[in-house]
């Protein structure tokens, strides 16, 4: 081979690659130049003409390596300094080779520069030459593109660590702060709202701006009757004492899913105000506000401070307008002279507007006196000189009344007269549950009804030393008194009502939202459509099941009539997100749309004699005179909510869920190695529950369980409401945390594991098929249970000594230097140098003496074939953590094509299924095994039960060879069956140095083709990463940052559906919902009416900012309003006017790290569902492109 020289093209006719040095059927060995110089390549060592038989080559090869300068072959280096001779040759051309071979010349072969061939020379003796690794191809990476897209779509569950609670009447929209500076609001199902303050700080108070028609001047001087533009805009309150302006504003159109959405909508920040500190005083503690008050006239903010002072600020500039200042001393010159006593006022705790006259205030200060302001006049009318310390103020609806609360539990209601300019006592004073020291009533409401009797509410008051510890809020009316019980500290509450009658009661606990309904007598709670809180009890495990059958459907949502605070909405498309929690149960949640909202809850608690037996206590308060004693004592609580943070028992915890969809079985396993089988019923049982033991150590000898005791099962029957129903309780022995389960509902078999072993049970015929102990000798940690994780110090030291002694021994070893070592040194650092592979890291195996190497990881069923090539039938696999995998051919009555089969007369009900050890797989570095999953001929995953039987999914290809696809810790192989040969792998952690953690297959399907689509194997890491890969060849398609990696448990809760999305816990209560899929997208899409002044734009009422632009104003013409169209149905909410409205369709994204402002669907009811079919250019509110 020769080297041109510079600037010398090359010709199509230059050959280079594996196949023209390595083929022995070339007649000439020589190459031609044009030019007359012929190169030989036999005398140059480079080419041998005839074959040689391999005995003659390895005869070779050995002389080579005791005589390697007087081989007949070159050195590399001599190949490299005489090619470079022939190059610097005067040859105007590349050589060509004769054509008495013209079969070389196929098109087949790649042409490649020669610059790639020469360190091929260099570093391989057998003279294999390699292509460098090819570009992207573009037509893969548009399908990518079609295929996959990263979104983080919404947040499900109750915001975490709630702060303050706001509520528009108007827009009906309802808005929490959080302490993290999260603001969300939400209206009907599925309308959301978020938006994030840029320094994370709690969000102390919101207000709504009310919209008002007011007269304003046009560009022409004209007076027109106009709508406030201050309606969809609110005020936030920082505890760094900020005030924050918020609107929601349309920005501009974007493109999600390869669908362009106009009109997007986010909830930003237009303006911000921080009030300053008094000249000459030191401390900025005089100006932090305390309270804020927003003017019905849209045209001022009042706010109150710890200093006693009263600013004002101007709507909605946010200019302080120094006028009307009112500090403590102008108010402190009006007062008796024997009530100042040189005492300060103490800071503003309350601001209320006179309901009838406008521009009077009162002005509630904290040592008990409260001022009846005119703004007008900056006059007080009236003084009233209360001597207790001032919680609250609230005014009755005429105007004639106002009731203040107090620090020692009690209220007082004060009478508002014009002739009289100091009032020294009050009409009435109550300590409701005195008279012993109460806490203080932090807020009270007083609303007036129809019926005459006024309904007061408030948080607080109960008597310090019995109930100090308890959150209530109290509710009366006439003789009827309430004290609702929580379980959590009440945030704040309002009241929805019409001319001051209340309908409902809506109360913001830390940890839940409670709706209590008002116009019902005996005011029960009622459900609420979302903020249901997930984390009722803790969450110890979740599933997802896609595609619900309708039946399946309606059979839960009766079953979940029957419990209370359940609510049910119908959607296209049903999805389930099952959660299981601490004590025992699991919930049902709609995972269909943007809001999650609960169907069905099951308990496995009356399965058990538990500590609290729920049993145990009278059925009806009404049968126990102790009982109606304990009722009619004082106060009278009623417990409300449903967060109920204890347990009654740890061992119930629930730690896997399987569910099969269409036979309506249910697997749900414990804490305590219980595994119980559930059926779908639709009416009430009483029955007994039948058990079985399984010993997973089967008699082993030298283990003793150290951990907790098992469950008690009872053994009477036990009354069970409609729905899934136990039908067979499986206890594993030990009774450890069960670490995995697997359901088979076609054959009847369960399988579960722990960390000692695997059992498999036939639930049909209550049989015990297998019990396989995993333990190693050395795991005495497996032994000690959930409860006691310590390792015992002697043997923590003799690890750390084995592992330094290995590294010494390691150390020592030196590789003594020769000449034809340093020959091979150098070849190996050129071929280190030109090398295009990544470098992989290093990889060290596991010890096998690690404690709980035999916690069972992953289960899996599959019908494939096992014994050999022809015939398939069912089969069990198994991986546990010390990357073993455990093979079992099941032989199931009436299944597959084993003996079973052949046994014609004999009766399959009294036949059992059988298991027969297979094939032991042992990974090399011992990585756990995560998954495991067969593949069929085609190479796609097997079907679940039951969906290629009854034609629900395309038929596994039986005819070819299947493979099984093992997910380790590490690494990604794929192992053709049934002789468990490896066919391809991908090294996760030697190339990226992550471990996974999380492995789902998902069916990908393509925006611009409806009926492309393809299986992808996602990967969820130690790093928070997504990685997808194609399946079966393993190839790295995409990868995506999705979690936080210190979200240890984000990541551990991270569970993947069918279709591409995803769920992980942010929080306690949230879940974060994200998609994979550049398709399938259940996002945050609503619209909301703003009625927006159309010929006045923002400019001329508020400060110039970036955000102005984003208007689109509509007035109150008669002509078209807005050009603006919304592509998703028009919910309308409650408007006072009725003007021309503006529909702005929008989507968002939500991180955890930078929130995006987003919107969430407002239908979600059937009715306008179906509407959506009937309307074009309307998509439907989960966007499915």
């Amino acid at each position: 081979m020769l080297y041109p020289k510079p600037n010398v093209p090359f010709r199509s006719s230059w050959l280079c690659g594996r196949f023209c040095v390595n083929c022995s059927q070339i007649s000439s060995p020589s190459l031609a130049h044009n030019n007359g110089v012929r190169v030989n390549w036999e005398e140059e060592g480079l080419w041998s003409n005839s074959p040689r038989p391999k005995q003659q080559q390895r005869e070779r090869r050995a002389q080579s390596r005791e005589e390697p300068q007087q081989h007949q072959r070159r050195s590399p280096h001599s190949w490299a300094s005489r090619l470079a001779s022939l190059a610097s040759s005067d040859c105007a051309a590349p050589p060509v080779l004769p054509a008495a071979n013209p079969g070389l010349f196929s098109p087949c072969f790649p042409l490649c520069p020669l610059g790639s061939w020469l360190p091929t020379l260099r570093g391989s003796k057998m003279m294999k030459f390699r292509f460098r690794r090819q570009g992207t191809d573009p037509q893969r990476e548009k399908i990518k593109q079609e295929l996959f897209a990263f979104n983080k779509t919404v947040e499900h569950g109750f915001p975490h660590q709630p702060s303050a609670l706001a509520f528009d009447p108007k827009l009906q929209l309802m808005a929490i702060g959080t302490k993290s500076g999260a603001i969300k609001i939400y209206g009907a199902p599925g309308v959301e709202f978020t938006g994030l303050h840029k320094d994370t700080t709690a969000v102390t108070q919101i207000h709504f701006l009310p919209g008002q028609v007011s007269q304003m001047i046009d560009n022409c001087g004209h007076k027109v009757n106009m709508l406030c533009l201050l309606q969809g805009r609110l005020l936030s309150l920082l505890d760094d004492n900020t005030i924050h302006l918020w609107e929601l504003a349309a920005g501009s159109p974007r493109e999600v899913g390869g669908v362009k959405k106009e009109g997007v909508i986010s909830l930003q920040e237009v303006d911000n105000y921080s009030l300053p500190g008094r000249p000459g005083i030191e401390s900025c503690s005089a100006t932090r506000v305390t309270v804020l008050l927003l003017l019905k006239s849209c045209e001022l903010l009042c706010i109150g401070t710890e200093g006693g002072g009263v600013y004002f600020l101007e709507l909605p500039h946010l200019l302080p307008k120094e006028s009307q200042m009112l500090l403590q001393d102008q108010v402190t010159q009006s007062l008796p002279d024997n009530y100042r006593c040189g005492k300060s006022l103490g800071p503003v705790e309350s601001l209320q507007e006179h309901p009838q006259q406008t521009g009077k205030i009162l002005i509630g200060y904290s040592r008990g006196l409260v001022v009846l302001w005119d703004l007008s006049t900056r006059h007080a009318d009236q003084l009233f000189l209360g001597k207790q310390q001032l919680e609250s103020l609230i005014w009755e609806r005429s105007g004639n009344l106002f009731v203040s609360s107090h620090n020692d539990g009690g209220y007082s209601v004060w009478a508002v007269t014009s002739g009289n300019a100091c009032n020294h006592q009050p009409v009435s004073s109550t300590i409701p549950y005195g008279p012993f020291p109460c806490k203080a009533i932090n807020k009270i409401l007083w609303r007036t009804t129809q019926t005459g009797s006024p309904v007061m509410l408030y948080s607080g008051g109960m008597p310090r030393a019995s109930y100090g510890d308890r959150h209530c809020l109290t509710i009366q009316q006439d003789k009827e008194h309430v004290t609702l019980d929580f379980t959590s500290r009440v945030i704040d509450f309002f009241t929805v009502h019409k001319f001051d009658d209340p309908s409902a009661l809506v109360v913001l606990l830390e940890e839940e939202l409670v709706v209590i309904d008002l116009q019902t007598p005996g005011w029960p709670s009622l459900p609420t459509p979302y903020l249901a809180p997930l984390h009722s009890s803790a969450i110890t495990c979740s599933c997802h099941i896609s595609s619900v059958p309708s039946k399946l459907w309606e059979r839960l949502i009766n079953a979940g009539k029957a419990h209370p605070n359940m609510l049910s909405i119908f959607f296209l498309f049903q999805e389930l997100l099952l959660t299981g929690h601490e004590d025992g149960t699991v919930h049902f949640w709609d995972a269909s749309g943007v809001a999650l909202t609960p169907v069905y809850k099951l308990s496995t608690a009356n399965v058990f004699h538990t500590d609290c037996d729920p049993s145990d206590d009278p059925q009806d308060p009404s049968d126990d005179p102790d009982m109606q004693q304990q009722e009619e004592e004082w106060p009278p609580f009623r417990k409300v909510g449903c967060f109920d943070p204890y347990s009654d028992d740890p061992r119930l915890g629930i730690q896997k869920i399987s569910l099969c969809k269409y036979s309506n079985k249910l697997v749900v396993a414990g804490t305590a190695g219980q595994v119980i089988v559930l059926g779908l019923s639709d009416e009430p049982s009483d029955h007994l529950v039948d058990v079985s033991v399984v010993d997973l150590l089967q008699d082993r000898e030298g283990f003793t369980w150290k951990g907790h005791d098992k469950l008690e099962p009872r053994l009477k029957p036990a009354p069970f409401p409609p729905g899934f129903q136990p039908l067979v309780l499986v206890q594993c022995l030990p009774p450890a945390s069960v670490t995995a389960v697997a359901l088979h509902a076609e054959w009847n078999l369960i399988s579960f594991g722990t960390s000692h072993g695997f059992g498999l049970f036939d639930y049909h015929r209550r049989n015990a098929v297998l019990a396989r102990c995993t333990l190693h000798p050395n795991d005495s940690l497996a032994m000690e249970g959930p409860l006691s994780r310590v390792k015992s110090l002697k043997k923590s030291l003799r690890q750390s000594f084995r592992r330094i002694r290995k590294s010494r021994v390691s150390g020592k070893k030196r590789t003594i230097s020769t000449p034809t070592s340093k020959v091979q040194e150098a070849n190996a650092a050129l071929a280190e140098q030109e090398e295009v592979a990544p470098v992989q890291r290093r990889i060290e195996p596991r010890s096998a003496d690690d404690s709980l190497s035999g916690v069972v990881r992953c289960l899996c069923f599959a019908d494939t074939f096992l014994r050999d090539g022809t015939h398939h039938g069912p089969t069990l696999w198994a991986g546990t953590n010390s990357g073993s995998v455990y093979t079992y051919a099941l032989e199931v009555p009436g299944v597959g094509s084993g003996r079973v089969c052949e046994r014609g007369g004999t009766n399959e009900s009294n036949l059992c299924v059988e298991a027969v050890l297979g094939k032991e797989i042992q990974l090399m570095h011992r990585a756990p095994v995560v998954s495991i999953c067969v593949l069929d001929g085609r190479g796609k995953p097997l079907p679940d039960p039951y969906e290629a039987s009854q034609d629900l999914a395309i038929t596994p290809d039986m005819t070819s060879a299947h493979s099984v696809l093992i997910a380790s810790e590490e690494q990604l192989k794929v192992f053709s069956l049934p002789k468990v040969s490896a066919k391809t792998k991908f090294k996760l952690t030697a190339h990226e140095g992550c471990r996974v953690r999380k492995v789902a297959l998902v069916v990908f399907s393509s925006t611009a083709q409806e009926d492309y689509n393809e299986h992808t194997l996602v990967c969820l890491t130690n790093l928070g990463d997504m990685h997808l890969f194609n399946i079966p060849g393993l190839r790295p398609q995409v990868r995506y940052d999705c979690i936080r990696k210190e979200d240890i448990s984000g990541i551990a809760s991270c569970v993947f559906t069918k279709n591409g999305q995803g769920f992980y816990l942010i929080s306690p209560s949230e879940y974060e919902r994200f998609s994979l899929s550049a398709k399938v997208l259940t996002e945050p899409l609503c619209s909301i009416q703003l009625d927006r002044p159309l010929d006045i734009s923002f400019q001329n009422f508020a400060k110039p900012s970036p955000y102005s632009s984003d208007f689109s104003l509509t007035g109150q013409t008669e002509e078209v309003p807005s050009t603006l169209s919304s592509p998703i149905l028009d919910t309308p909410l409650d408007s006072p006017l009725s003007c021309a409205d503006l529909t702005l369709d929008s989507t968002g994204e939500l991180t955890v790290e930078d929130v995006r402002d987003f919107l969430t669907t407002v239908d979600e009811a059937e009715n306008n569902l179906k509407n959506i079919k009937e309307e074009e250019g309307r998509s439907p509110g989960i966007l499915i492109n």
